[in-house]
């Protein structure tokens, strides 16, 4: 995030920075680390994995329902955010 302070400029929103070993804090980052042990248990060498299979990953996850998006997929929320600003 070297970046945050041209973020702020360009957007007028606010960056927040999660304190070191505060998981709780970091609620979506944590569930969604949780998401991907169900493909790849801690420690995998993602490096031995294709691009493929870690695309076909990317795309599961990215079309499951979320409870925090009122059961849209991450996909279909980033699609309606984007019809809305364009």
């Amino acid at each position: 995030m070297a970046g945050h302070l041209e973020i702020t400029a360009s957007t007028g929103m606010s960056v927040y920075f999660c304190e070191p070993r505060s998981p709780w804090q970091r609620g979506t980052n944590e569930n969604s680390n949780g998401l991907l042990r169900d493909y790849f248990p801690k420690a995998t060498n993602l490096a031995v994995h294709s691009a493929e299979r870690l695309a076909q990953v990317q795309d599961e996850l990215n079309n499951r329902p979320r409870k925090t998006l009122g059961w849209k997929s991450p996909a279909a929320a980033l699609a309606e955010l984007q019809s809305t600003c364009s």
